[in-house]
């Protein structure tokens, strides 16, 4: 996928949610992987020609693991010219050795989300944007189904009243396929997540159940995203 496409689909989803006003400096959280960095190059790209101006911000929420490079990415936030701070924190130490958690996926997604939106406030930024592309809702919603028994997806757009902060999703419309592809082509610098669970958890079990379904029923990731859209939540 080219940076034009991109953009493209994140511009549709701004437009349609109404994802970004005038004046707005938007944190990106970024992980090093292949969607956050995507994120962070089709919102620098759309910034330049977007009616309403805004600003950006790239955090990183170092979770205190070994082998994470952090040059490559600090250095592709200089050539799209935005700010790039780190984050640096116990995390995984706390997570792992500490409490040594069994299922430590949601602790450490709190953590880790507690630690940016401080950052993101201190910076003086008013949204927060995470990379949650369209297999992430798919998966979520089978997440919820399956384990917790109840219809949930995560809004486009959600206020967070304690800390005036409101969390856009500009990938809702991406797939992840075609970001796999833009990262092949522009080469970006996505670094292996290092930690411990990667690999080994509930998401990753959705998403194996999403390409199944998908494999043997085609078009049925794309008819459970539709659903998704019409289904009258919050947000949609």
């Amino acid at each position: 996928m080219k940076l034009q496409q991109l953009m493209s689909y994140t511009r549709r989803a701004v437009d349609d949610y109404q994802l970004i006003e005038n004046n707005d400096h938007i944190a990106i959280g970024i992980s090093g992987g292949k969607d956050s960095l995507s994120l962070l190059h089709s919102l620098a790209g759309l910034r330049r020609f977007y009616p309403n101006k805004f600003t950006l911000s790239a955090i990183m929420v170092n979770l205190g693991f070994d082998g994470m490079d952090l040059s490559k990415i600090s250095a592709l936030c200089r050539q799209l010219e935005v700010p790039f701070y780190e984050v640096k924190s116990e995390i995984g130490k706390i997570i792992f050795e500490d409490r040594k958690e069994s299922n430590p996926c949601s602790l450490c997604a709190k953590m880790r989300k507690g630690a940016l939106n401080t950052k993101a406030k201190e910076l003086g930024c008013n949204k927060v944007a995470y990379a949650h592309h369209k297999d992430d809702f798919v998966e979520t919603v089978l997440l919820s189904l399956i384990f917790e028994g109840h219809f949930y997806v995560f809004p486009p757009k959600t206020y967070l009243d304690r800390m005036d902060l409101t969390v856009i999703r500009p990938f809702l419309y991406v797939d992840e396929r075609d970001i796999i592809g833009f990262c092949h082509k522009y080469d970006l610098p996505v670094q292996k997540n290092p930690c411990p669970a990667d690999g080994h958890t509930k998401r990753e079990y959705a998403k194996n159940l999403v390409h199944m379904l998908d494999r043997e029923h085609p078009g049925a990731r794309d008819r459970i995203f539709h659903a998704i859209l019409s289904s009258g939540l919050k947000g949609y």
